[in-house]
């Protein structure tokens, strides 16, 4: 057995004989390839971690908050703050109604002997006044001119426009709400007498007068334009400066609505020598209207004009007013005796109409003799200015018929088979038609 350590010894010899036998000999020591090792890594991820999102947390703080001082006199309209009043405790706040009218015109507003502004255009708001109020003479008439009418009600600085209003489709959308036609009338013409003309399609190149800002300016200017007549139309401010203007020869006629016409001849010198022609131009339904906005306040001022039109219907006056029961349940349904028509929903005593009826007569009364019961005489005769012309006949019932009432109650001529009557004569509305009686029926009908 070799010990280690001679084997050791024996390995530079073996080196040399094989040097020696092989000549020049190239020797290569086996040396590893350089291998280059990747080591597998994971791909970068990018870890996200789940944050719940950002909320905003708002804790409540009480805010000071200004509110503009709302008083009686200030508009709807105009009112800012959180709540507004209803125009119905506006009205009561103040303790007068503001009414939008006139005081140039007999009949519908003027002033009479007693220093009362008097008409049916203010016995209509004094009717609406003693119903919010108990009050008819709580009223504040601001006057205007016929151009003012829209802006004053579309501003709601007033209460009620009754003023001649004619309802169109134009006005209801952009002045207010129409309430109820209380007055069917037309329009036609008041021309001197020694003129010798007999007809309106007789005025070819004349001179007439007419109120600006009006229906009465185009319904005349359609007029002339349809039948060639070249009519100059002049027009004036207010119904007073037109009525001068006539008075004093400046047009050869004055164009108005019929039964203003019958009611401005009254104020002429010498009215006898003036004539109104048969013809009528238009066909004009007149009635109150109130501010846009509020539901209650234009079912009050309906439901009060309904009243008049009622009382007369089932023949109630001022003075014969019951306050028991009539064993006739329309009636009693009306004066609030025995059930109801809905006056507590809309903020009225149950005896609004006997309220109503008693401070400014029905509708009957205070067309043939407006103003203040209590300056009239106790027995009533024929008025000394009646609203003369007009009617409350539905246009339902046909031109010619409008035309006919009119021209009968204004002083036109009339082909009725009852007979002509006489010229400005009141007209009397006797009898309700049978439009009245369904809608008296609509108003006291239970339920």
């Amino acid at each position: 057995m070799m010990r280690i350590g001679a084997g050791f010894a024996i390995l530079p010899t073996l080196a040399f004989i094989f040097v020696a036998c092989s000549g020049e000999v190239e020797v290569t020591r086996e040396v590893p390839t350089t291998v280059e090792v990747t080591r597998e890594v994971p791909a970068t991820v990018e870890v996200t971690r789940e944050v719940p999102a950002t909320v905003e947390v708002t804790r409540e703080v009480p805010v000071t908050v200004e509110v503009a001082r709302v008083t009686p006199d200030t508009p709807p309209g105009q009112q800012s703050g959180v709540a507004q009043s209803s125009r119905l405790e506006l009205v009561r706040d103040r303790g007068r109604l503001f009414c939008a009218s006139r005081n140039d015109v007999p009949g519908f507003g003027h002033m009479d002997a007693y220093g009362n502004n008097a008409g049916f255009d203010i016995d209509l708001c004094r009717a609406v006044a003693t119903a919010v109020l108990g009050d008819p003479d709580a009223i504040e008439i601001r006057l205007i001119a016929a151009a003012e009418r829209g802006p004053t009600i579309q501003s709601g600085e007033v209460d009620l426009l009754v003023r001649t209003v004619t309802w169109t489709n134009s006005r209801d959308a952009e002045w207010g709400n129409y309430v109820q036609t209380m007055l069917y009338d037309g329009q036609g013409f008041l021309v001197r007498k020694d003129l010798g003309l007999k007809s309106a399609l007789e005025l070819k190149g004349a001179r007439v007068c007419v109120v600006q800002g009006t229906t009465l300016e185009l319904n005349l200017h359609r007029f002339s334009e349809r039948y060639g007549l070249n009519i100059e139309l002049l027009a004036f401010e207010d119904t007073e400066a037109t009525l001068l203007a006539y008075r004093d020869g400046e047009c050869d006629a004055l164009t108005n609505d019929r039964s203003q016409l019958a009611a401005l001849s009254t104020v002429l010198d010498n009215s006898a020598s003036h004539t109104i022609f048969p013809e009528t131009i238009s066909e004009e339904p007149m009635g109150p209207v109130v501010p846009h906005g509020d539901d209650q306040w234009f079912d009050i001022v309906k439901t009060v004009m309904a009243i008049l039109i009622h009382g007369e219907a089932y023949g109630i006056t001022s003075r014969t007013v019951p306050s028991t029961a009539t064993n006739f349940s329309g009636v009693d349904r009306l004066l609030g005796i025995q059930g109801s028509f809905g006056q507590e929903s809309l903020g009225l005593n149950y005896t609004v109409a006997q309220d109503v009826l008693r401070a400014v007569g029905n509708y009957g009364e205070i067309r043939a003799q407006p103003g203040p019961r209590r300056h009239q005489p106790a027995q009533r005769g024929h008025p000394q200015r009646p609203v003369g012309g007009g009617s409350l006949r539905g246009l339902s019932q046909g031109r010619s018929n409008l035309r006919r009432t009119i021209e009968v109650g204004a002083g036109g001529s009339s082909t009725a088979k009852s007979g002509a009557q006489k010229r400005d004569a009141p007209l009397r509305l006797g009898t309700p038609s049978r439009v009245l009686r369904k809608s008296m029926t609509a108003l006291v009908a239970p339920g």
